[in-house]
């Protein structure tokens, strides 16, 4: 092999050997760089949710039967307007729609709306039983509320709205579910 041979031969090795040096300092710049000044999300100019007192509504999909739809709240809050203390309370919406039924994330910023308000726990129940009714004109409703105990007293208010002549089967038996959890 000649002496020039030998030396572009070599070239390419020392090449190839700086090669992973180099990219591993790189990788190790970027990762400095990174932990000291970490990618921060911009926040939305419209948040993606937000608590409202705006209910939405969409067409009964099948208006031409009775049946139950049961919407489950198992975190609902908001305050004694006389001790400014914190109420929790598990709401239990059965419904048999007519012509439109509630849209299930305006119902949810709907409920979150009442967090920070004060409200005796019959008010804030026939309140919301109102506000559905008056939106989605249902055939009927059943609001449950089973307030967590205060004082050493648990409260349950149970209010229901019936539609004009609606006039239901000879008996109308809802499904009882028991409380989602979450877990399975």
């Amino acid at each position: 092999m000649s002496k020039n041979t030998k030396s572009a031969a070599a070239k390419p090795a020392a090449k190839a050997s700086a090669s992973p040096a180099k990219s591993a300092t790189k990788t190790v710049a970027k990762a400095a760089t990174k932990a000291a000044a970490p990618k921060m999300r911009e926040m939305p100019v419209n948040p993606p949710s937000r608590p409202s007192k705006e209910l939405h509504v969409f067409p009964n999909p099948a208006p031409q039967r009775d049946y139950v739809i049961q919407f489950q709240v198992p975190e609902f809050t908001c305050f004694c307007p006389l001790t400014g203390q914190p109420d929790f309370a598990h709401f239990t919406i059965d419904m048999i729609a007519d012509d439109y039924c509630v849209e299930l994330k305006s119902l949810k910023m709907y409920m979150w709306s009442y967090r920070d308000e004060g409200a005796f726990h019959e008010k804030v129940t026939n309140t919301i039983l109102e506000d559905i009714v008056k939106v989605t004109n249902p055939r009927y409703i059943r609001i449950s509320a089973k307030w967590y105990v205060r004082g050493g007293i648990y409260t349950n208010v149970v209010v229901e709205h019936r539609k004009k002549g609606w006039k239901p089967q000879p008996r109308v038996d809802l499904p009882q579910h028991g409380a989602e959890t979450g877990l399975l």
